[in-house]
């Protein structure tokens, strides 16, 4: 519930000098309340142009997905999905969600570095374990 919410509520069965005031202080001051309205996650990056590709593989989407049902002769559970901007085209790497940051990045290397070229530019969605298992030794490259 909002600020504003709370305050018509009130304003429309009690009154008392000073009302507002006291109403704006508790509400600020009260944890019920905060964690309430707080706003969960990171903000939002500011939107960017992104450039159409004039080669294939110039530019790449990656996402990671994980708790996945585990499948395969290795049991894989997670997924590392890199999108080809130019073709459409996709590969779904699998792997294992507790990989070290090497094995994302090998992956990576071998199956779309190895036989694509390295690309110019690369668009995540800033997720955390994007971050922590791929990226630390992949920007060595």
């Amino acid at each position: 519930m909002s600020e504003d919410r709370t305050k018509e509520r009130v304003a429309s069965t009690a009154w008392w000098p000073k009302w507002e005031q006291e109403l704006s202080e508790y509400i600020n001051t009260c944890e019920r309340f905060q964690k309430a309205n707080r706003k969960n996650g990171k903000k939002y990056g500011l939107l960017q142009h992104i450039e159409e590709p004039k080669h294939p593989w110039e530019t790449i989407n990656i996402d990671w997905v994980t708790e996945l049902v585990p499948g395969g002769k290795e049991n894989f559970e997670a997924c590392l999905i890199i999108v080809d901007r130019f073709r459409k085209s996709v590969r779904f790497l699998p792997c294992h969600t507790e990989d070290t940051a090497m094995d994302p990045d090998l992956l990576f290397w071998n199956n779309i570095v190895s036989t694509c070229g390295v690309p110019k530019i690369i668009i995540s969605d800033r997720d955390q374990n994007l971050h922590q298992k791929f990226g630390p030794t992949c920007m060595t490259f």
